[in-house]
C-alpha cells in the first residue's frame, strides 16, 4: 500500500512544470533558513538562561567566580527579529507541503469540479492577501529605512527583518500562483 503513494509521488514529480521547480526549491531553501533561525533562538535563549543563572549563583551565595558572567544584551530583541525571520521564511514551504490547517469537512462533499472551483476561489483571496503583504511590508521596509529605526537595546535596524517578511510573503504568492494554475487547469478540463 505505501508503494502506491510513493509511486503517485514520483508520478506527480515527473509532471513538474519548468517554473515549479525552482519554486519549490526556493520553498526548501527557506525553510532551511528558518529552521536555522529557530537553532540559533533557542542557543540564544538557552546561553541566556544559563547567564542569569550564574548571576543570580553569584549575589545569592557569594560564588565570586562567576563575577564575569552577565546576561546577553538584546536577547529578547535577538529572538523577536529571528522570530519573525523563521515564521515569514517557513510559510512557503508549508504551503507546498499543505502542512497548514484546513478545515475541509463541508468541502468533501461536494463534486470533484466544485472542489477545485473553491480551491481557485480560496487561493486567489490568499495571493491577493499576500501580495498586499508583500506590497506593504515593502512600503514599511522603505519608511523604516529612510527614517532609520533601530532596536532599543543593540541599534539594529529594522527594516532588513522587514524586508525578509514582504520576501517570505513573495514565495508564498508564488507558490499560491502554481497552485491556482494547477487547479484552474483541473476546472477547465472537468
Amino acid at each position: 500500500m505505501a508503494w502506491r503513494g510513493r509511486a503517485k509521488k514520483h508520478a506527480r514529480k515527473m509532471q513538474m512544470n519548468p517554473v515549479e521547480k525552482p519554486v519549490k526549491k526556493l520553498a526548501v531553501y527557506m525553510y532551511y533558513v528558518a529552521g536555522a533561525a529557530i537553532v540559533i533562538m533557542m542557543l540564544i535563549t538557552c546561553i541566556d538562561i544559563v547567564l542569569r543563572l550564574s548571576v543570580t549563583l553569584n549575589t545569592e551565595y557569594g560564588w565570586g567566580f562567576l563575577a564575569a558572567f552577565q546576561p546577553l544584551p538584546g536577547t529578547y530583541e535577538l529572538v523577536c527579529f529571528l522570530g519573525s525571520t523563521a515564521a515569514a521564511f517557513a510559510m512557503a514551504h508549508t504551503l507546498v507541503e499543505s502542512g497548514h490547517v484546513a478545515v475541509s469537512v463541508l468541502v468533501r462533499l461536494f463534486s470533484q469540479r466544485i472542489q477545485a472551483i473553491i480551491q481557485v476561489v480560496t487561493g486567489s483571496l490568499s495571493f491577493i492577501f499576500f501580495g498586499l503583504l508583500c506590497w506593504q511590508s515593502i512600503l514599511y521596509a522603505q519608511k523604516l529605512q529612510k527614517y532609520g529605526e533601530v532596536s532599543m537595546t543593540l541599534e539594529l535596524p529594522y527594516y532588513p527583518f522587514v524586508y525578509g517578511m514582504s520576501f517570505g510573503a513573495f514565495a508564498v504568492c508564488l507558490v499560491l500562483l502554481l497552485r491556482i494554475i494547477e487547479k484552474g487547469g483541473k476546472v477547465a478540463h472537468k
